[in-house]
């Protein structure tokens, strides 16, 4: 196997842990998952699905935090370490100057990256329906809201770190009003962040753990092989919904082409923190840090809906697992 690099800066202080003496897995958990309670400060009733980035040779995200009136927010938060958080207990307040964009009816699922000179936050956001919201800040204080990206009915809208091909990309996934019991993955393309069009399929359901439909997760990780793309798959039991994670590698230059894609799911709900909670079964990926130095990779991931959890594993071992057609 050649080696796999990534492409991107340095992060000395990712956080890491080695993985356990004789694991056969490629991602590994954190032994003292998980990172974040259900509660970090009162009022809320769960923190899940959330987004950390570098800030500051530390670190700073956007989390969603579920109050405990159910209704569906995200908040800013600061963390030394990457894995000891504060958050603000208030929720983002997005400046507009326009009331019908700024207006506010729920907010979740967040990802946060970096793009030229500031961080661009993209949500799940509610406008007569779920839709993607896009802001931008640079301070993890003040948050400037910009237009919807889409029409109702989406979700999962994750950014590229970078243009490719001189416009923005983004990845979303088409659904309904509900619980949305189907979704592929597609691609669309902007020259201003704002308006969005070129829309492309980028992938569809499969069998197994992936068959119900599919999301992308963390910010894409750009390699010397493709865009590393982790992405959670859905499959419907007896018992409902069951979510798990993979990972694609896509096109660098046309990124809605799939070069490898998981057959096995890299993570599962096997822990009883993602098995137990307000959606029992559900393993979420929503962020991922990464060191070009080292290869190393954090990822961040909300567990049955009511905690936050940390896994570990490097580019070099995902690239190798997916071209060994796992």
């Amino acid at each position: 196997m050649s080696e796999v690099k990534i492409i991107g800066d340095a992060l000395a202080n990712i956080p890491w842990q080695d993985k356990p003496l004789g694991c056969p897995d490629v991602v590994w958990r954190y032994s003292n998952n998980p990172i974040i309670p259900r509660n970090p400060f009162v009022g809320a009733n769960s923190t899940f699905n959330s987004a950390a980035v570098a800030f500051n040779g530390k670190f700073a995200g956007v989390f969603r935090c579920d109050s405990t009136a159910r209704e569906m927010q995200i908040h800013a938060g600061f963390s030394d370490d990457g894995i000891n958080w504060k958050i603000n207990p208030e929720r983002i307040q997005f400046i507009h100057e326009d009331p019908e964009v700024s207006g506010w009816e729920y907010g979740y699922d967040p990802r946060v990256v970096w793009i030229e000179d500031r961080y661009y936050v993209t949500w799940c956001n509610g406008y007569h329906g779920p839709t993607i919201g896009v802001a931008w800040t640079k301070d993890f204080k003040t948050f400037h809201q910009l237009e919807n990206a889409f029409l109702i009915f989406n979700r999962n809208g994750v950014l590229f770190p970078r243009k490719v091909g001189g416009k923005y990309m983004m990845l979303s996934r088409p659904s309904d009003n509900g619980h949305t019991p189907f979704g592929d993955i597609f691609l669309s393309q902007s020259p201003d962040m704002q308006h969005w069009g070129c829309h492309r399929h980028v992938m569809a359901t499969s069998d197994g753990w992936q068959s119900t439909k599919i999301g992308a997760g963390p910010i894409p990780i750009e390699t010397s092989e493709g865009w590393l793309m982790i992405y959670h798959g859905v499959l419907t039991s007896c018992n409902g919904f069951v979510y798990s994670f993979g990972a694609a590698l896509l096109d660098l230059d046309e990124p809605w082409k799939v070069i490898h894609r998981s057959k096995n799911f890299l993570i599962a709900p096997w822990e009883q923190y993602e098995c137990v909670g307000d959606v029992p079964n559900v393993t979420f990926p929503c962020a991922a840090l990464t060191d070009a130095a080292s290869g190393r990779i954090a990822i961040y991931y909300g567990c049955a809906d009511t905690v936050t959890g940390l896994c570990f594993t490097t580019a070099q071992a995902l690239i190798d697992h997916l071209k060994a057609g796992n």
